[in-house]
């Protein structure tokens, strides 16, 4: 014979029941060892994963200004909160001058060379409003293929989703595929 529904509906008031008593002076002695213990396991495995070392920056793309970045940023951060998120080479460069004014410390060179790196690999590509040297640097192509970004942008319209942008003549789509989502429309 099978739980009928009248059964089921006596152990849940059995159990809501119970769970009041529990809170009362009718707990059972061993509820308060039982809640220490599952609060120690949990206590302990998130002690063991805060000592687990995280893996070595792979979400850092190589390149001129990562290791200026990895050490001016780690001061007072991570450097993955640092580029959590896409911005204009405006944004970041407010961003760069707010850190600074709230003491990172670095060299005119590092800033700069952190803000090169910034705009390659972590800025929004305004490809209906750059101009050729800026969709060089953000794509990273040549300036030949910048240009020929931009004057296919002025024969034939804005540009409304990226397969507009694959049809660039010279633009490899491998490169379009790798930054989709950096692009303003």
């Amino acid at each position: 014979m099978g739980v009928t529904r009248r059964h089921y509906g006596s152990c849940l008031r059995y159990h809501r029941d119970m769970m009041i008593l529990w809170r009362g002076p009718f707990r059972p002695a061993w509820f308060p060892r039982a809640c220490a213990a599952v609060c120690g396991a949990a206590l302990l495995t998130c002690m063991i994963s805060a000592q687990t070392p995280p893996a070595k920056n792979p979400t850092f793309p190589d390149g001129p200004g990562k290791a200026a970045l990895l050490k001016v940023c780690s001061d007072c951060h991570g450097p993955e909160s640092a580029v959590g998120q896409f911005k204009t080479r405006d944004e970041w460069t407010k961003t760069l001058d707010e850190m600074a004014a709230n003491g990172a410390q670095g060299t005119d060179e590092e800033w700069n060379q952190i803000l090169e790196y910034l705009d390659k690999n972590y800025s929004l590509i305004p490809v209906n409003k750059g101009d050729a040297k800026q969709l060089a640097n953000t794509l990273d192509v040549s300036a030949a293929t910048a240009e020929a970004i931009v004057k296919y942008r002025d024969e034939h319209g804005s540009f409304t989703a990226i397969d507009d942008l694959k049809k660039v003549p010279g633009l490899d789509p491998a490169t379009v595929d790798a930054r989709k989502d950096r692009f303003v429309f």
